[in-house]
Formats: C-alpha cells, sequence, structure tokens
C-alpha cells in the first residue's frame, strides 16, 4: 500500500517538485496539497507531512504533525538550533514521535557541509558566502545556517574563527561565529561556497544547484526514512551516515 503523504507548501516550487514527484512515485500517494489559506487540519489522517512552507508558518506545522503523532519531513528553511530545540526536547520526552528536518534534499550539499565539518578545526579564518534566486524570501538560507552551525560545532574548544571588524553589516551576518553574506538574484538556482584560509592559503568548497533535479533523491530518501524510524534527526548528511 501505498504511503499517503500530505505536501504543506504545495503551491511553492519544491512544493510542486515534490507533488510531481510523489505522483509519478509507486510508493507514494498525495493525501493533501496544503496552500497559503489553507487549514492545517487537512493534514489528518495522511500517514506522512512534508513541510517546504515560510520560515514563520513551519513551526506551526510541525507542531501540528507532532499533536497527530504523524511522521514529519521539514524542508522549510530558517531552522536555526534555538528554534530546533523545543522540537527536540519534545521528542526526547516521546521518542516514537518523527521529524526529520531537512535544510537542503541535495547529496551534493551535505557532502560539502561534512566537508567543511572536516576543515573547520584546521583553519581560523572561515566564511560562507551563498546565493539563491531572487524569489527565495529568507536569508541566510537554512543550509548555510546550518553549515556554519557544524562549524561552529566542529571548532569546540577552538573557539569561534576570527571574524574581523563583524560590527560592519557587510561583514555578513554572523551565525555560529561564521559571517554569512547571501546574496538573491535572477539567473541563480543555488550556490554555497565555504572559502577557509591559513597561512598562505584557502581552501574553497563550493556545491552549485544546476536544476531542481538535484534534490529528487533526496526527497525520496528522507521520506522513505520516516516511515521506518522514529526521533529527531537534523540534515540529510545524518540520514546517510555522513
Amino acid at each position: 500500500m501505498a504511503t499517503s503523504v500530505a505536501i504543506v507548501g504545495s503551491s511553492g516550487r519544491m512544493g510542486g517538485l515534490i507533488d510531481r514527484l510523489l505522483s509519478a512515485s509507486d510508493d507514494f500517494d498525495v493525501h493533501a496539497r496544503i496552500g497559503r489559506g489553507d487549514p492545517i487540519e487537512q493534514i489528518e489522517g495522511a500517514d506522512l507531512v512534508i513541510d517546504v512552507s515560510l520560515p514563520a508558518v513551519s513551526p506551526g506545522v510541525v507542531e501540528a504533525a507532532l499533536d497527530r503523532r504523524i511522521p514529519i519531513v521539514v524542508g522549510t528553511s530558517g531552522w536555526t538550533s534555538d528554534r530546533l530545540a523545543p522540537v527536540e526536547r519534545r521528542i526526547a520526552a516521546d521518542p516514537e514521535l518523527t521529524a526529520l528536518v531537512i535544510p537542503n534534499f541535495s547529496l551534493g550539499s551535505a557532502l560539502a557541509t561534512r566537508l567543511a565539518e572536516l576543515a573547520a578545526p584546521h583553519f581560523e579564518s572561515i566564511e560562507i558566502i551563498e546565493a539563491h534566486h531572487a524569489g527565495k524570501t529568507d536569508s541566510p538560507s537554512g543550509t548555510a545556517i546550518r553549515t556554519a552551525e557544524i562549524i561552529g560545532a566542529a571548532r569546540g574548544d577552538l573557539g569561534p574563527v576570527a571574524a574581523p571588524h563583524a560590527d560592519q553589516r557587510a561583514r555578513g551576518q554572523l551565525v555560529g561565529s561564521v559571517p554569512v553574506h547571501s546574496m538573491r538574484m535572477s539567473g541563480v538556482s543555488a550556490r554555497q561556497e565555504v572559502v577557509l584560509g591559513g597561512a598562505g592559503e584557502t581552501v574553497r568548497i563550493v556545491h552549485e544547484t544546476l536544476s531542481d533535479e538535484s534534490y529528487e533523491p533526496g526527497i525520496l530518501f528522507a521520506l522513505r526514512a520516516a516511515t521506518t524510524r522514529t526521533g529527531f534527526v537534523v540534515g540529510l548528511g545524518a540520514l546517510l551516515g555522513l
């Protein structure tokens, strides 16, 4: 029997991609297409919820799914560590619940973030430059936030990265001590560059999305994982064991 999925944010770019992907799939059916103004109660009866709505809306979607004990995959940006904390606490108290928060469904992006994590303890200067299409409403991106937080955690006792003149707005927004610079412009799909600087050298870890096709394997992988596991997971890399 196919797994029924409620798509929250179905009228957006990612929602449309997920709708097409699930409609062509043999193991998933679309239970409900929920857009702006539609009642969240339409998730009731679904086997699974996938949320690709807006940062301001997403926490309410997660709460609604968990209240109904429906596993949820979150692909919406804006989930900082502070916003994740109450969800993590709730699931720790009730480990039969399921919430998978995936800032980026691209395998290449997950690998690039892992490489940045490995490199972070070895460089004092680290900055992130990310660019997305002009229609993306939030910045920094969820991927950049997650990458910066992972870099900060990977440095551990080494402390924050060197970020001189961080009080200047042009120096970028500090996330986990890492300056993040965001561009929103036509002609771009998604691109992230982590630049690590040391004595006499730089290392650049670049991931670029050329088409939305890159997200499809990760979307299906995350949805299938949500049908078989419980608990709280952040990042496609964690699902993949990276």
